[in-house]
């Protein structure tokens, strides 16, 4: 079998950025964004989608945290598209549904080559939230576009209920992270591309 690892950079006069995945990790990770609940909501990516995972980003997270989150997503996006190759052999579908304390969200992922994000449930004001101390709520889901439309995945994120926005939060990354570990599963039973059209 492939391995199906990548490694991928960004640099801009914003932020700088280093990624590497591979799907078929045990969900060892290595984080340092510069945003500690970035780094907390990554570390939970990859602990519960069973993907390896190192980050090493800095940026201008003295202006906001906004450039440095939504960076790291578009190259963690970007290579989580390479490491998933042409696709064979994949389950392709995988959806979740996660609580935590008062939380509870949904997510279900198709690797469809065919960015798409659906996400909402989020309760009014949320966005405004700072997490962590300086990580809105808006930025979660910016890291969902960015993550989606890099990687080619048709995503849905549903917030079923809960008060507190980390929990809330944690709650989505966690959901996403399980529905994605489904989706890039080895099954056996599939022979080739799981697709009618023959790509994904």
């Amino acid at each position: 079998m492939t391995e199906r690892t990548a490694r991928r950079t960004r640099s801009t006069s914003e932020s700088t950025v280093e990624v590497v995945v591979d799907l078929d990790g045990t969900g060892r990770s290595d984080i340092d964004t510069s945003v500690p609940f970035f780094d907390h909501m990554l570390t939970a990516f990859a602990k519960h989608s069973l993907t390896d995972l190192t980050v090493r980003a800095t940026g201008d997270t003295h202006i906001d945290a906004h450039h440095t989150v939504e960076d790291i997503s578009i190259v963690l996006g970007q290579a989580i598209r390479e490491a998933l190759g042409d696709k064979a052999g994949i389950s392709r579908y995988g959806d979740a549904m996660v609580p935590l304390d008062e939380a509870l969200a949904q997510a279900v992922v198709d690797i469809s080559g065919r960015p798409f994000l659906v996400h909402d449930g989020e309760p009014a004001g949320f966005e405004f939230h700072l997490i962590g101390g300086h990580f809105t709520g808006s930025l979660v889901r910016h890291v969902f576009e960015a993550i989606t439309f890099n990687a080619g995945l048709t995503v849905h994120v549903r917030v079923i209920g809960g008060r507190d926005p980390h929990h809330i939060a944690e709650a989505e990354f966690k959901a996403f992270a399980r529905a994605f570990r489904q989706a890039k599963a080895l099954d056996p039973l599939v022979e080739g591309i799981p697709s009618t059209k023959g790509a994904l």
